[in-house]
């Protein structure tokens, strides 16, 4: 052990370890000291970076460690945003981002530059390059709605569309500015520039997706297909720098890229998010407290240029804002969540603030260098920065927290739809596509009601296959924890496994069973065994019997397959509803295949926000050959069958699983059972 008086205390501090542990300790303090005062944790953590940093107390220095960490942290902003928002939605309010994306950029670029030219009196060049530091924003607010569970409401995905359409359009103006500046501006620039852009933007949004589901479908070691992830995202960001254009705008259409291989309520998602808003993103928010210098604030030109600079930004984000909100309908709740994501002035203005400043345009009769933005400017922006995160995290935080209330307050009054879900586990070789389909079909807001049997036939077994067993179920409950699910493991002996699934399923009120069939052994080739038809025969439960071939992560479409009359079933309503609760956890298209009266009653269920869903006609039941011609190998398949005695069942339905197991052996498949009213008497139904 060292003696102390071998540590150096001088300031800034140089020691690794000591410099880590005030950082950790002020993001653990950070949400404690601040909810009480009910001020935004981004804005604690702001703050706090301006009191150690070398403006502030001098505890430490503004250095590489910091800003690698920080940099991290805003491209891991980006790369979440792209990766959790509702690709439907998204392509959905394309042209709503598109709007908005002009209405933030036009506004503050006409504004600024007037102000610039007849305020500031600086030249043309200047006076464009400041208000495109206007037009430009940091989603800093992100991780508030994030938090607060909005991240896929249409506000969102407006605002977050619409920055890089601003940002990008920013930067761009950044890059031929500085350009003509520097008389580098001619025919050649415009075609390398436009070149590079393209090449880069189909190198993430086609290259992508092609690496990211070989490396899924062949590797399932959870640690590798994190740093698999994290690659991923610099890499984007590094061929956006190559391309001419800044990092941000890599990080989120590599989220983009890989937003449908990493499903919402997934174990990998759990753990990007959690390291993230753990480490990365609090660091780049002390970096950016760690720029704030209060000295330049006793300049009388700095606070002149700084309040002129806060009014127009604020200003021209507010007037976006507020046309978004008027043209498209929105609540005043949702202008708040645009106002608050879109006013943060950060990354891409001081990018912008820096060249500029770097840049050098002459000089003065003194000799003095004349910068295409002065250094009231420079000063002026860190003023700006302070300001508008300020504001944005507490607009952002009162319209999320009003949403999701309201959200909240809409889910408890439909209450009554339950959600039980029991997974019958035999072997470790199925456990984790079980536990991940089960997530899948379960609400993106039910953390409980989960469980998970194993049944021992064999009430004399011998202490091996009790070990076994409790392993088992062990590896069910490490693998939805990893999720940040809670699942219940449940033991029992039985000498029937149909008879003791049954009574468990009576015991907890389970409105859903998940089951197995091993990976080795495709699905039967006559029948679905003696177990799995005994489970069938004696419950009258939505049961889901799954072959997994692939894993989920790695299926882009849903195909799902309807008989005639399934609408007349009892659970068709709770069939429905779990595919909703596939499109909401995923980004995958859903396809559903029936006759036209069957699809025009899963129109009728399915809501406005359940996704990318298509319908198509299917005319013979009898005839599968034009699903077997449009069945792609990602493809992911449901069929929904019926009991026995049933509305919609068809003696052909006793041949699907041959069917299936000739035709689809490579492809993830799905039988679906729904509750069906006319097995018993006492039936609870599901509405």
């Amino acid at each position: 052990m060292l003696p102390l008086s071998t540590v150096d205390f001088t300031l800034p501090l140089a020691d690794p370890v000591l410099k880590f542990l005030i950082v950790l300790l002020i993001i653990l303090a950070s949400p404690l000291l601040l909810n009480k005062l009910k001020i935004p944790q981004l804005l604690g953590l702001i703050i706090a970076g301006a009191v150690i940093g070398p403006y502030g107390f001098n505890l430490i220095v503004r250095d590489s460690s910091i800003i690698l960490s920080g940099t991290a942290g805003l491209l891991y902003i980006m790369f979440l945003a792209g990766l959790e928002i509702n690709m439907a939605d998204f392509k959905k309010n394309s042209t709503k981002s598109l709007v908005f994306g002009l209405y933030t950029f036009l506004i503050p670029m006409i504004i600024g530059t007037l102000v610039s030219i007849y305020v500031f009196r600086f030249s043309i060049l200047s006076s464009v390059l400041l208000a495109s530091m206007f037009a430009s924003h940091t989603l800093i607010a992100y991780p508030i709605v994030s938090k607060l569970g909005i991240s896929r409401d249409k506000s969102v995905s407006i605002t977050v569309g619409g920055t890089m359409i601003t940002d990008t359009l920013a930067l761009l103006v950044l890059t031929v500015i500085v350009g003509m500046a520097t008389g580098q501006v001619d025919k050649a620039f415009w075609l390398e520039l436009g070149i590079s852009i393209t090449v880069f933007a189909l190198i993430v949004l086609l290259g992508f997706p092609v690496i990211a589901r070989w490396f899924f479908m062949h590797v399932s070691d959870n640690t590798s297909q994190y740093i698999f992830v994290l690659a991923m995202l610099f890499l984007g960001s590094f061929l956006a720098q190559l391309a001419g254009t800044e990092p941000i705008i890599g990080a989120f259409l590599s989220g983009l890229a890989l937003n449908r291989f990493i499903p919402h309520n997934s174990s990998l998602m759990n753990r990007i998010d959690f390291i993230g808003n753990a480490i990365f993103i609090p660091i780049f928010l002390l970096s950016v407290g760690m720029l704030i210098d209060y000295r330049a604030f006793t300049e009388w030109e700095t606070i002149e240029v700084g309040i002129v600079m806060i009014i127009v930004a604020t200003a021209a984000k507010y007037l976006a804002a507020l046309l978004t909100q008027k043209t498209f309908r929105l609540s005043v709740d949702q202008r708040r969540v645009i106002f608050g994501l879109s006013n943060a002035q950060a990354a891409a203005t001081l990018a912008a603030v820096i060249v500029g400043y770097n840049v050098i345009i002459g000089t003065d009769p003194n000799g003095e260098p004349i910068r295409l933005l002065n250094e009231s400017v420079l000063n002026g922006t860190i003023m700006m920065i302070l300001v508008t995160c300020i504001m944005a995290s507490f607009a952002a935080q009162k319209g999320a927290h009003n949403i999701a209330a309201q959200e909240t307050a809409d889910t408890d009054e439909s209450e009554d739809k339950q959600e039980h879900i029991l997974i019958s586990v035999s072997n470790e070789e199925t456990v984790e596509e079980l536990v991940n389909l089960s997530l899948l079909i379960k609400s993106p807001r039910n953390r409980n009601d989960l469980y998970a049997l194993k049944v021992i036939e064999n009430r004399l077994a011998d202490e091996k296959l009790l070990r076994q067993s409790r392993k088992l179920l062990q590896t069910v409950e490490k693998t939805a924890a990893a999720s940040d699910n809670t699942i219940e493991g449940i033991l029992r002996y039985d000498i029937n496994i149909s008879n003791a699934i049954t009574c468990v399923a009576t015991e907890r009120g389970i409105t859903d069973m998940v089951v197995g069939v091993r990976r080795t052994n495709d699905i039967p080739q006559v029948s679905l065994g003696r177990i799995l038809e005994s489970l069938l025969s004696e419950s009258n439960i939505g049961t889901f019997i799954y072959n997994s071939a692939q894993p989920i992560s790695t299926v882009k479409r849903h195909v799902v397959i309807i008989p005639e009359l399934a609408e007349k079933e009892a659970g068709f309503g709770q069939v429905i509803d779990r595919l909703q609760n596939v499109a909401l956890n995923t980004s995958a298209k859903i396809v559903f295949y029936g006759i036209e009266e069957t699809l025009s009653a899963v129109r009728k269920s399915i809501t406005a926000t359940s996704g990318d869903i298509t319908y198509r006609e299917l005319f013979d039941w009898n005839d599968f050959q034009p699903i077997i011609q449009s069945v792609r190998q990602d493809d992911m398949l449901w069929v929904v069958l019926s009991r026995k005695g049933g509305f919609s069942y068809s003696p052909v339905m006793s041949s699907i699983p041959k069917w299936l197991s000739r035709n689809f052996s490579t492809h993830n498949i799905v039988l679906v059972y729904p509750v069906q009213a006319s097995l018993n008497e006492g039936t609870r139904y599901y509405t």
